[in-house]
């Protein structure tokens, strides 16, 4: 029953985007598009309120429980980012909203788009560690928490993985590629256009 909500929640999250964005740039009712993309948290609640339910009923916890933590947390750290990412392509494709901005490639720049990501996949690792965490001690010392402290173990490796991407392109910074002859060759004003 746990892996059927998570799959009907990532489900009602694209469906919720969808509809909240159709209504938001379609339908041209901003407001009511809004109120639907506002709705996406309650998703997660319902997940988190069953899980727990399940739990108090004397559910063993195991993988599924684990990784309903680990969606809410997923969730919560990177929903925002992606709802912007899909409005900012819409918004370019269907209202005439300006064209999203290519992300960094190389130097400084690249190291601090790399490190906000790493903030984002932190912030879900830490959510999803925090409520496996109180799983714990909602099943108490009775119950085999086995499952819910390799999940945490998960996402302590997230953590780490993300924060080591990051520190490569802090430590050894991408370098643009040397001009080709022909960008050589044009004024700079032009070069600045193509970007």
């Amino acid at each position: 029953m746990i892996v059927t909500l998570i799959v009907l929640c990532e489900a009602g999250f694209w469906v919720l985007l969808a509809t909240g964005l159709t209504l938001r740039y379609a339908a041209r009712l901003p407001r009511a598009g809004a109120a639907v993309l506002l709705c996406e948290p309650l998703l997660e609640v319902v997940l988190l309120v069953v899980t727990a339910i399940d739990l108090r009923d004397g559910a063993e916890p195991d993988w599924k429980h684990g990784l309903a933590a680990v969606y809410i947390g997923f969730t919560v750290g990177l929903g925002p980012a992606t709802i912007r990412w899909v409005d900012a392509r819409v918004a370019h494709r269907f209202a005439g909203g300006p064209k999203p901005v290519k992300p960094p490639e190389y130097g400084r720049a690249r190291a601090v788009r790399e490190w906000r990501t790493a903030g984002r996949w932190t912030l879900a690792a830490a959510i999803a560690i925090a409520l496996l965490q109180a799983a714990a001690w909602f099943v108490g010392q009775d119950g085999d928490t086995g499952s819910l402290r390799m999940w945490q173990q998960r996402m302590l490796w997230v953590i780490g993985v993300n924060l080591i991407v990051a520190a490569s392109y802090t430590l050894f910074p991408k370098t643009a590629p040397a001009p080709t002859r022909e960008q050589a060759r044009e004024p700079e004003s032009t070069r600045k256009h193509e970007v």
